[in-house]
């Protein structure tokens, strides 16, 4: 009882972080990107190179009017495309980001198509859950009762393939 007492009376300490002297962990880390700043490459071919040279990428393209996170291999769920069948393959044309886990290459706004080429097959179209929507205005008596169901189509995102030469 007397060991709570002491706690309850305890003045609170606040650590605060010295500013001037940061922590030797946070001095190192920022030194490292400092360091690591001295790699990047001089352009975009350079930068290029590099990313292909990952064993896995991933780029952010959109598709229906949507930018999404793409890796090869992934099963994409967008709304429905109207004229397309299934087995086709698109060819994505804005692509904004390319990347690994190491480097990162920006567009802008996007990256040329003729540098990277990423390919979508079309799986299936399909239908999403039963929703219902329920209308009604008070006092009136008027209730409703709508169902839907949201079209979709499904891509599978094929490899994504860097072109080097600037030849076309």
């Amino acid at each position: 009882m007397a060991l709570a007492a002491l706690f309850r009376r305890a003045p609170l300490l606040l650590i605060v972080p010295d500013v001037a002297h940061p922590p030797l962990a946070l001095r190192q880390c920022a030194a490292r990107a400092v360091h690591t700043q001295a790699d990047a490459p001089a352009n975009a071919t350079n930068a290029l190179a590099l990313i292909r040279a990952q064993p896995s990428k991933y780029v952010i393209a959109s598709v229906a009017g949507r930018k999404y996170l793409l890796t090869p291999r992934d099963l994409l769920t967008v709304p429905r495309l109207n004229d397309v069948r299934v087995g086709d393959v698109l060819s994505l044309q804005q692509i904004h980001e390319i990347g690994s886990r190491e480097y990162t290459l920006r567009g802008n706004p996007d990256i040329p198509s003729d540098r990277v080429a990423v390919q979508a097959t079309v799986v299936e179209h399909t239908k999403g859950k039963m929703e219902e929507i329920f209308k009604k205005k008070r006092r009136k008596g008027y209730e409703r009762t709508i169902k839907h169901k949201q079209t979709y189509t499904r891509l599978r995102i094929g490899p994504i393939d860097i072109n080097l030469d600037r030849s076309s």
